[in-house]
C-alpha cells in the first residue's frame, strides 16, 4: 500500500502544479460532488421534474452513503493530507510542497471516495432518466448519449478535484466512481412505490442500529473506528477547517433522517392533497426555487457543537425536515396560493 500511496502523492503534486490556475473550478467541482448536494440540491430538483426519479435519488443517496460509511470503516483508508506526515516516507527536507483547502480536512477514513461514490450513484439515476426523456422526444441515439458523456466527464472532474485538494488518493476516487456507477445501476432499477410509513421508519431505525452495531463490534475486536479524528485534527492546516458534518456519524444522521423525513412527507395529508394536481412548468420552477432557497437558509443555521450527541440529533432532524419540506410543505403552499389566485380571478 505504501507504493500506492506514494504514487498518489506524486499525482496530487503534479495536479496542483499543473492545475493551480483552475483552483476555483476544482473547488466548485468538489462542492457539487459533496454528498450533501444529493440531499439538498439534486433531490429537490429531480423531485419536481420527475417525482418517481426524485424519490429514487433520495433513496439511493441514503443507501449508497450508508454503504460508503461501512466500507470506510472496514477498509481503513488513509487521507493524503495526514498520510504524508504520518507515513515516515518523507523527511522534513523531502516533504512534498502540497496545499490544503477548506474542503481538504475531512475527518473520516478515505476509501472509497464518498463524493465519487454517492454522486456517481445518484447522478446515474438522473442521467438515465434524462437520457430516456431526450430519446423519447428526439429518437436520436446521438442526443440520448449527451447525458452519459456529461455524467462521465463531470464525475471525472469531481474525482480530479478530490485528488487535487488532498482529500483522497487516486485509487480511492476510482473505487468510489466504479462503486457509485454499479450501485446507481443496481438500485436505480428499483423505484420505491406505495411504501408505507412503517417501512420508512423501519429503514431509518435499521440503518441506524446496524451502523452502531458495526461500530461496537469493531470496538470489541480492538479496532477504533474513530482512529482518523486525531490525525485529521493534528495535520489540518487550519483548525476551523475541521467540520463535524464530515464525521461518519454525521453521514449516518443525514441518511437515516432523510429516509424518515421522506416517509413522513409522502404519508402526510399535505402531500395527499396535492396528488392529482398537475403543476405547470412555471409552478414547478417556483417549487424548485422555494425549496432550494429555504434549504439553503436552513443549512446556514449553526448547530450546537458543545455536545456530539446533541449535534447529531439536530443534524438528524434537519435532514428529516428537508424531504417533508420538498414533498409536502412546498407543493401544498404553492397549490394553495394557486387555488386562491384562480378563485379571485373567477370572482
Amino acid at each position: 500500500m505504501e507504493a500506492l500511496y506514494t504514487h498518489g502523492i506524486h499525482v496530487a503534486e503534479s495536479l496542483q502544479q499543473a492545475l493551480g490556475g483552475c483552483e476555483k473550478v476544482l473547488l466548485w467541482l468538489s462542492w457539487i460532488g459533496d454528498p450533501r448536494a444529493s440531499f439538498f440540491i439534486y433531490f429537490p430538483l429531480t423531485f419536481f421534474l420527475n417525482k418517481k426519479a426524485g424519490i429514487s435519488v433520495l433513496w439511493i443517496a441514503a443507501l449508497t452513503e450508508w454503504l460508503n460509511l461501512t466500507f470506510k470503516w472496514l477498509l481503513f483508508g488513509e487521507r493524503p493530507f495526514w498520510w504524508i506526515h504520518e507515513s515516515g516516507v518523507y523527511s522534513e527536507q523531502q516533504m512534498p510542497k502540497l496545499k490544503q483547502f477548506y474542503s481538504t480536512c475531512e475527518t473520516g477514513p478515505g476509501s472509497p471516495s464518498g463524493h465519487a461514490m454517492i454522486t456517481g450513484a445518484t447522478w446515474w439515476v438522473m442521467m438515465s432518466k434524462l437520457s430516456a426523456f431526450i430519446y423519447s422526444h428526439t429518437r436520436s441515439s446521438l442526443a440520448k448519449n449527451i447525458p452519459v458523456v456529461l455524467y462521465i466527464v463531470t464525475l471525472l472532474g469531481i474525482g480530479i478535484s478530490r485528488i487535487f485538494i488532498l482529500a483522497h488518493f487516486p485509487h480511492q476516487v476510482l473505487a468510489g466512481m466504479v462503486a457509485g456507477a454499479v450501485f446507481g445501476f443496481l438500485l436505480g432499477r428499483y423505484e420505491p412505490k406505495n411504501i408505507k410509513l412503517i417501512h420508512y421508519v423501519a429503514s431509518s431505525i435499521g440503518l441506524l442500529l446496524s451502523t452502531v452495531c458495526i461500530y461496537w463490534v469493531l470496538f470489541y475486536l480492538g479496532v477504533n473506528a474513530s482512529w482518523t479524528f486525531p490525525l485529521a485534527a493534528k495535520w489540518c492546516a487550519k483548525p476551523e477547517w475541521i467540520r463535524p458534518d464530515t464525521a461518519p456519524f454525521s453521514s449516518l444522521s443525514r441518511d437515516t433522517g432523510a429516509l424518515l423525513g421522506l416517509g413522513l412527507g409522502l404519508s402526510s395529508p399535505m402531500y395527499a392533497s396535492t396528488q392529482g394536481w398537475k403543476m405547470t412548468g412555471k409552478l414547478k420552477t417556483v417549487c424548485i426555487v422555494l425549496s432550494l432557497l429555504i434549504i439553503e437558509i436552513m443549512d446556514q443555521v449553526p448547530l450546537s457543537k458543545h455536545s456530539k450527541i446533541l449535534f447529531y440529533a439536530l443534524y438528524y432532524l434537519k435532514h428529516a425536515f428537508v424531504p417533508v419540506l420538498v414533498t409536502a410543505v412546498i407543493p401544498w403552499i404553492v397549490r394553495s396560493v394557486f387555488v386562491i389566485q384562480q378563485s379571485q380571478k373567477r370572482n
